[in-house]
């Protein structure tokens, strides 16, 4: 039974939109300050790719050396209680219209030059 019918996939300060960086990307629709906790990206459960099963708020959140966001692994949750999880946390105020970004581990691409590319259209 759903409990909170105001439930949203994303909180209200951010949305999805096309990205500089890669495809979709997660955007702040006002000003975010530093520390905020922006919510839950990733649950642990061994049945999904990687062992996380990634939510609305994981899915669009790109990477930069630089990000303005860092992951934190939790293994619990205050209202969802022991839940081993992903959140992100504002590392430095995020102004309206600045894409959410962290920086993860990526594969191997197969050009060398990719991050000074990224650098210089930005």
């Amino acid at each position: 039974m759903i409990k909170d019918s105001n439930w949203r996939p994303l909180p209200s300060y951010l949305t999805v939109r096309e990205s500089t960086i890669e495809g979709l990307g997660l955007f702040a629709t006002e000003d975010i300050k530093e520390g905020t906790d922006l919510g839950i990206t990733h649950v642990y459960d061994q049945r999904f790719h990687d062992n996380y099963l990634r939510l609305p708020l994981g899915a669009f959140i790109n990477h930069h050396q630089i990000p303005n966001c860092k992951a934190v692994f939790c293994e619990e949750d205050k209202k969802l209680g022991k839940v081993k999880h992903i959140r992100i946390v504002a590392l430095k105020k995020i102004d309206k219209g600045s894409e959410i970004t962290v920086k993860y581990v990526i594969n191997k691409l197969d050009n060398p030059n990719w991050e000074h590319e990224y650098e210089i259209t930005q």
